[in-house]
């Protein structure tokens, strides 16, 4: 008869960037042990994130309704022990929050991640520059002290999607290869200078039929801008669900995105992610998942010998705004060439 899956409880509630870094390594986790099921538990936005996972599921946190406060993380407790019977539960955020939530989990397991704070505090005051571990290898780390451990260095994906005849009537046809541009970030100083941007997707269009990816009301006027200046270049922001994006995103030849939770979405369907860097720096361990080192273009840090001047890019020293602007455009279309 066969055993029971030991049912395990997956905590990575944001953000992006973050949750999508998870996406491979549960995929290596259910790949290489078929006796494990997994519940992911995470803000109802990034369910799409798991949806080609087998033995995955989702269970959405609304932390700024039912779930809010710790009143609401008690019923959200409730829920998960009426639901289901953990044999363990992964906390791969270790926050107040999370930690809130484990007191009232009916589960005997926990392990955390170690985020590695004092080495990254080390990387930032200069008193350490190398690579330290990735964020990959310090979720994977996790199944390990569970008794799971990992091989991420032969990773799967999965399966171009179908594109539905909305995002082709969007995209149009064409011969041309697909290049996606994610020009943007939740801090300045980890952005590629807007007026650069524009002469490198001036030089891209030529050749290429670019798709441009953002969010938000400021964003969408800036693609806009682009889109109606340059041949061969679509802004699909604002216009597709975040399933929709996917699919888009998982036909692409090739991305070009700051550090941010594009370039892990894009990683984790096993794009090719070619990443520019302002004032963080690949060091601190979110580089995007199975990427060669040289996809990732870097500030110059003679010019700007302070970087990484912060783990995510929210600290940003006076005249450093502008850092990832030491890139040329031409290094990097001669990286998009080198790659394609």
């Amino acid at each position: 008869m066969p055993e029971n899956p030991k049912h395990i409880l997956v905590i990575r509630l944001s953000a992006m960037g973050d949750v999508a870094i998870v996406v491979p390594v549960l995929r290596a986790l259910t790949n290489q042990y078929t006796n494990i099921k997994v519940t992911v538990l995470t803000r109802p936005f990034f369910a799409p994130f798991f949806r080609n996972l087998e033995r995955v599921s989702v269970c959405p946190a609304h932390l700024k309704g039912k779930h809010e406060g710790v009143s609401g993380l008690y019923k959200l407790a409730r829920q998960l022990n009426k639901e289901n019977q953990f044999y363990a539960t992964a906390d791969l955020h270790n926050v107040l929050r999370s930690k809130v939530l484990r007191r009232f989990l009916k589960c005997k397991r926990f392990i955390s991640i170690d985020k590695g704070r004092k080495e990254k505090q080390n990387l930032i005051n200069g008193k350490r520059f190398s690579q330290l571990k990735t964020t990959h290898q310090r979720y994977a780390d996790v199944f390990e002290t569970l008794g799971f451990p990992l091989d991420l260095s032969k990773p799967t994906f999965p399966d171009k999607a179908n594109l539905s005849p909305k995002i082709s009537a969007l995209i149009g046809s064409s011969q041309q290869q697909w290049i996606g541009i994610a020009p943007f970030a939740a801090h300045q100083g980890k952005m590629y200078p807007l007026h650069l941007m524009k002469d490198l997707i001036g030089i891209l269009s030529k050749t290429y039929k670019l798709i441009l990816f953002g969010g938000g009301i400021k964003e969408i006027e800036i693609l806009d801008d682009f889109q109606n200046e340059f041949e061969n270049t679509i802004n699909i922001a604002g216009k597709l669900n975040l399933d929709e994006e996917l699919d888009l995103m998982s036909n692409l030849d090739v991305i070009i995105s700051m550090d941010s939770g594009n370039a892990h979405m894009a990683a984790m369907l096993g794009k090719k992610v070619v990443t520019i860097w302002g004032v963080t720096h690949p060091y601190a361990g979110f580089a995007p998942f199975n990427q060669p080192n040289h996809y990732a273009l870097l500030a110059d840090r003679d010019a700007f010998p302070k970087i990484p001047t912060s783990v995510y890019g929210n600290k940003c020293p006076e005249n450093y705004q502008g850092a990832a602007g030491s890139i040329s455009p031409e290094t990097i279309v001669n990286k998009v060439i080198s790659i394609l």
